[in-house]
């Protein structure tokens, strides 16, 4: 039995492949950023790229995440707090992940914004090219970027 690299002490098979294998949707934003972890520890590109914002789906340099997910040695994931539902649609999850490159041990701690779109969480990646404050958002909703997602990255 291999554990989910998620951290849940649970099977893989029982938690986050079932997401990878898009045969169940992650239903908060601390189970998708937990399910995004699992998929760079077990190289599911896919899932990464699919659980991404759609709009910002087309700027993901899939060579750079893939070469990243297989050289990392994935370590654990410390989820400290998950702040559901900020808004309607919008949620935030403060994680550590913790890591390893070349032999030297790294963590990134990060406070990560969701968005629900169609009943569907994604993350809102930052590292992106974001649109303009006073442009449509990214997310469909209609209202302006600032207004909307935009206020995550401030």
């Amino acid at each position: 039995m291999n554990l989910c690299p998620c951290q849940s002490e649970q099977p893989y098979e029982n938690c986050c492949q079932p997401y990878h294998q898009n045969h169940r949707q992650p239903e908060t934003a601390e189970q998708l950023m937990c399910s995004r972890y699992a998929a760079y520890a077990m190289q599911q590109i896919d899932y990464i790229i699919q659980t991404t914002v759609p709009a910002q789906q087309h700027q993901l340099d899939r060579a750079s995440i893939e070469q990243w997910s297989r050289s990392a040695q994935w370590l654990g994931l410390v989820v400290h707090r998950h702040l559901a539902k900020i808004s309607p649609s919008h949620a935030q999850v403060d994680f550590t992940a913790h890591f390893a490159e070349h032999g030297t041990a790294h963590q990134h701690r990060e406070l990560s914004a969701f968005v629900q779109i169609n009943g569907r969480w994604y993350f809102i990646d930052p590292t992106v090219a974001l649109p303009s404050m006073k442009t449509p958002c990214i997310c469909g909703s209609g209202r302006k970027f600032k207004a909307c997602c935009g206020q995550f990255f401030k």
